[in-house]
């Protein structure tokens, strides 16, 4: 909210251009109102230490702790031969927990001199552990003597304020900018309206962002937190009131189906009676397919709760009413999977225009980008003539030589995978605007959907069909217990002995075109210390193969294969000719082989909460109960490893989306996946925020409902303009 003049100074002229380069390349910094609007992230009291045991491992972190003692090792090294490497050892202390800090070669004597024991710091570095304890490798530190001038003036008060800060630029020399800018805070136009800042007793903006970056007393942070997040909350639901009020105003066509249409014949041929969670869904969709304006729904249910079904049956009630219907999928094995499942559910309705199709019948055709010419010209042919009623592919339908006849309802699988620019080009080849069905199986807890996708109505699917089986999910810690990741292989054995099948999933392919830091760069001792790479699909299929699952069919899947290989691959585990596929995520989503009981998830530390349920989705979806084992060498302590717990004690994902979004916190909401660029939600935690965000939801929709241009209320409009900077105006737009 970048709003007047002396905000939107550059800050290169205020701060000097190296550090304004940081501060750009590495926390997307650019004016005097950006950085005034980088909170911190917490605060230290000037007498307390950070708690050390709670350190979470691979990220940058600032702590204010006492040396408890130093010591200087010598060493021999390559570079060092006769035992002139030095080594500086540091444990700091915060009176219960100690974690050491490591100083190499030249960088030993400054540190030497000036941390003895006693002395208090802030030290600031990334943690990893070595030798199973935790460490800072060459951490930056700032004494706090609390007597030179220049550190009293500079933390004033005892509450000193810790910032999201980098290995480049640390929180305190962050603090030392801020002090510079501060003065301008009074300067900054408040967005909110007068009438609800007072009717709510907030304080004024300037107030609330002196309060943030200097705070006297716990309550001045308070009073600026409750300020802060309802501006975030406001601005960003006023953008979605606008968006949904914009988008009631466009026309679309009405499509309703047929008495006794495709529905009514595909209805009628179902083995079996839809849940009543797909009923009441499929309603809902049904009747916003009936209204002349565009729907926009979010589809969301777990994992094998019967989208697909529903997503199907609403495209059929578009084809019944003279329409088509287009299903985007993230990718070639996914698309192939349900043009491959949707010809079986429908049979001979599938078969239009061919002898035995029945009467009602349309053609369902597949679109992606390795067919070949004969193939995709008779696929183009069929969508522009009609004939085709259903149209299932990859990005290759948003080409620009793809035309549809009527396009009528674009679904989208797997949201998350979509940039908006994508569904956008999509729905562009309709004469009007399509209804838009959004399906992710990645459940989005309540607010989050507010947030994430406020301009969308959201349905609900969290029931599971009957004949689904339960899934039990256990960490195995292959560092701290490795008798337990060889019974896991042998539980694998055992599955395959029962006549079912595995997966077995990795980070990483492992040729050498996927790994990001070729080899051959030099690597410091502190490197060294850092983590391996990630475990690699054809070196675990390799070494599977020759060792605990010797004798097993084995196979590899992964993204970089011929697309004609994949889909081999995938069609002989699917017939049960492979006993065990080492894969990467690219069976993350949609693959169904119900014959597969077991996964051996490797690494699991380095999936998200979200991408893991994915995963374990793919088991346990015949009649034999499933498993799923995470391995893992974190440490007991590590947040990696609580994550991996939570997952393995439950099978909601509901509850799982929410333990993440706990855990993650950042991550642009707004621009969710789509611009990555820095969070839009620097102070709004949505999962606590909830009362928040639907108030303000409230007040955003009557604001808009009484002045749809903002034309009144000038600090808003500004402050829209800020947030919805180019490219998040372009996702609003194309949401």
């Amino acid at each position: 909210m970048d709003l007047v003049p002396a905000l939107e100074e550059p800050l290169k002229k205020v701060l000097g251009p190296p550090t304004a380069k940081v501060m750009a390349e590495h926390l997307g910094l650019h004016t005097v109102g950006d950085l005034l609007h980088h909170y911190p992230r917490r605060y230290e009291e000037r007498g307390q230490l950070t708690h050390l045991a709670d350190l979470p491992m691979d990220e940058h972190v600032t702590v204010v702790a006492m040396v408890a003692d130093a010591r200087l090792h010598t060493f021999a090294s390559s570079k060092a031969p006769r035992g002139k490497g030095q080594r500086l050892e540091v444990t700091i202390t915060d009176g219960s927990g100690r974690l050491q800090l490591v100083f190499f070669g030249n960088g030993v004597h400054k540190p030497h001199k000036e941390l003895l024991p006693g002395t208090r710091a802030m030290f600031a570095g990334k943690v990893s552990v070595f030798n199973r304890r935790l460490q800072l490798a060459h951490p930056a530190y700032e004494l706090l003597r609390g007597d030179s001038e220049e550190t009293v003036e500079t933390w004033a008060g005892a509450l000193i304020p810790i910032y999201p800060a980098t290995a480049k630029l640390e929180s305190w020399k962050i603090g030392k900018a801020i002090q510079t800018v501060l003065p301008s805070v009074q300067e900054a136009v408040d967005p909110v309206p007068a009438a609800l800042r007072e009717g709510r007793g907030l304080v004024p903006l300037p107030e609330a962002l002196l309060k943030i970056h200097r705070p006297h007393t716990k309550a001045d942070i308070e009073d600026a937190r409750s300020r802060l997040k309802w501006d975030e909350a406001f601005v960003l639901q006023v953008a979605l009131a606008r968006r949904r009020h914009a988008d009631a105003q466009l026309p679309a066509v009405a499509r309703k189906p047929k008495p006794d249409g495709l529905l009514t014949a595909f209805d009628d041929r179902l083995p079996f009676t839809l849940t009543q969670g797909q009923q009441k869904v499929s309603k809902e969709i049904f009747d916003d397919l009936a209204t002349e304006h565009p729907m926009h729904r979010l589809l969301q249910g777990e994992v094998g709760s019967g989208k697909t079904m529903v997503a199907l049956r609403a495209m059929l009630a578009v084809v019944d009413a003279g329409g088509q219907a287009a299903m985007l999928a993230p990718t070639e094995v996914l698309a192939q999977q349900h043009h491959r499942s949707i010809v079986e559910m429908m049979g001979e309705l599938a078969e239009g225009g061919m002898l035995g199709g029945a009467e009602q019948a349309t053609k369902v055709v597949v679109l992606t980008g390795s067919m070949g010419a004969a193939a995709r010209r008779q696929a183009l042919l069929d969508l522009v003539t009609g004939e085709a009623g259903i149209v299932i592919g990859t990005h290759a339908l948003i080409e620009d030589k793809v035309q549809f006849h009527d396009l009528g309802l674009v679904v989208v699988d797997e949201q998350h995978r979509f940039g908006v620019e994508q569904r956008d080009a999509l729905r562009g080849k309709g004469k009007q605007p399509p209804h838009l069905l959004v399906m992710t199986a990645t459940p989005i807890p309540r607010t989050v959907a507010m947030t994430v996708f406020g301009d969308l109505e959201t349905s609900v699917l969290d029931q599971l069909p009957a004949g689904r089986s339960p899934i039990a999910s256990h960490v195995v810690p292959a560092a701290d217990k490795p008798h337990f990741l060889a019974r896991a292989w042998e539980r694998v054995r055992e599955e395959v002995g029962n006549g079912h099948q595995a997966y077995v999933v990795c980070p990483r392919i492992g040729d050498e075109e996927d790994d990001p830091k070729k080899a051959g760069k030099k690597k410091s001792p502190e490197d060294e210390a850092e983590k391996r790479p990630p475990l690699a699909v054809l070196e675990v299929a390799d070494q599977l193969a020759k060792g605990p699952l010797q004798g097993l069919k084995v196979e590899v899947l992964h993204g970089r294969m011929h697309p004609d290989d994949k889909d081999a691959v995938m069609r002989r585990f699917a017939a049960g000719e492979t006993d065990v596929l080492v894969a990467t995520t690219v069976i993350e989503v949609g693959v169904n082989v119900p014959n597969a009981t077991a996964m051996v998830i490797m690494d699991a530390d380095r999936f998200g909460v979200s991408q893991l349920h994915q995963l374990r989705g793919r088991v346990g979806r015949g009649s034999a109960p499933g498993l799923c084992l995470l391995v893992t060498e974190m440490p007991e302590a590590s947040t990696a490893r609580q994550r991996l717990t939570s997952v393995a004690s439950t099978l909601d994902g509901f509850e799982l989306s929410r333990i993440d979004l706990e855990q993650r916190r950042e991550g642009d909401v707004l621009g969710q996946a789509q611009s990555g660029a820095r969070t839009s939600l620097r102070m709004l935690a949505v999962i606590e925020d909830e009362e928040i965000i639907a108030e303000a939801r409230e007040e955003a929709a009557s604001v808009v409902a009484a002045d749809p241009e903002l034309t009144h209320l000038p600090g808003l409009r500004t402050a829209l303009d800020a947030l919805l900077d180019e490219e998040r105006e372009q996702y609003l737009e194309k949401g």
